[in-house]
């Protein structure tokens, strides 16, 4: 009418909604991540909670929910009691030694060969963090579990560490029926057993994914405080400690623990800091060539440039937390556009009949 095809006003109409969908889901971007970490944290705890929805009796999940985080709980006590103890000792007393630390490293330094522009440049800055450390070590000592407690007390972290179980909570009560509901709102035919399939599939791949992350980050914990426990590495405990979290986020995460590592090893004056990274490059290799395949679903096979853009993306997004969920991320979509393409493929093809 107005000389405009019906076809170009439809695909103009299409490409603004999803605009219009893009940048909706921009905004709440936060919410988005807080309910993505819910949502891990539900399919970390769902297969202790299948076995013992399946052992206790009766219809009600309520004594399998109320298990399993009193189980959760109780096990992140006793950590905190048996490892968090030695650990905050351990940084304790290795706030207590820095200044000592740095200046022995300036002794070590100063044995090697450097331009004078550079030296210049390296006694300043090395001066003036001693001078801040001397000055202020008593107070770094006293201010650890303060600003510990401070950073807990945070309305946003608090709020957070709050809300992310309750959400999970939720989620493992209610997660047939929501997903249920999800897939009733297509109607009988193609796309609804599309969208089944497309479900099951991102659930096998996010309980495999947890279960494999976790086991990885175990498995750090336990290599990195037995290794450096026989190396007799300074902080061995808080070192591992260290790792373990970091392990959780792809790519950045491990290289962020490789560093501190070092820096502390080398620092501290340790006498085989070459033990140690030869220890962390063959670790890495081990795990990333050896335990990580085995562990790992074969959907999250992804290409590392995929990885890689994923990371720097995650990172814009939402921080740490859009680095931490950029994997698994990618790995749905890769399972939604395969799925999508069987599909096509699969639909017969009409041969017209001359």
């Amino acid at each position: 009418m107005l000389g405009i095809e019906k076809k170009a006003a439809r695909y103009t109409w299409t490409a603004a909604l999803i605009l219009l969908l893009v940048s909706c889901v921009y905004l709440i971007r936060e919410a988005i991540i807080v309910f993505a970490v819910a949502l891990l944290l539900t399919y970390l705890l769902y297969p202790l909670f299948a076995v013992l929805n399946r052992i206790l009796p009766g219809r009600s999940r309520a004594p399998a929910l109320a298990l399993v985080y009193l189980i959760l709980f109780g096990i992140v006590a006793l950590m905190v009691i048996t490892v968090g103890s030695q650990v905050a000792e351990e940084a304790t007393s290795l706030a207590a030694r820095a200044p000592e630390l740095l200046n022995r490293f300036q002794n070590q330094t100063d044995k090697v060969p450097v331009p004078p522009v550079a030296k210049s440049f390296q006694d300043q800055v090395l001066d003036q963090a001693r001078a801040q450390l001397t000055e202020h070590s008593g107070q770094l000592v006293s201010l650890v579990p303060q600003y510990s407690l401070k950073l807990l007390s945070e309305s946003r972290y608090l709020f957070l560490a709050i809300v992310v179980p309750i959400i999970s909570f939720f989620m493992l009560k209610d997660g047939g029926l929501i997903r249920e509901e999800l897939i009733d709102l297509f109607s009988t035919g193609q796309n609804r057993e599309l969208v089944e399939d497309v479900v099951s599939d991102i659930h096998l791949l996010l309980l495999q994914y947890m279960r494999a992350l976790f086991a990885l980050c175990l498995a750090v914990f336990g290599s990195f405080a037995l290794a450096f426990g026989l190396m007799r590495v300074p902080d061995a405990m808080l070192l591992a400690t260290i790792a373990f979290p970091l392990e959780f986020v792809p790519l950045v995460g491990p290289m962020a623990a490789a560093v501190i590592i070092m820096v502390v090893v080398v620092v501290s004056g340790y006498a085989h800091p070459l033990w140690v990274l030869a220890f962390l490059a063959i670790y890495r290799l081990f795990q990333d060539y050896v335990l990580s395949p085995n562990l790992m679903a074969a959907g999250m096979e992804l290409h590392p440039l995929m990885v890689i853009f994923g990371v720097f993306a995650g990172g814009e997004l939402g921080g740490v937390a859009g680095v931490f969920l950029s994997v698994p991320v990618l790995a749905m979509a890769r399972i939604v556009i395969r799925r999508i393409r069987k599909e096509r493929r699969a639909e017969p093809r009409h041969v017209a009949v001359t």
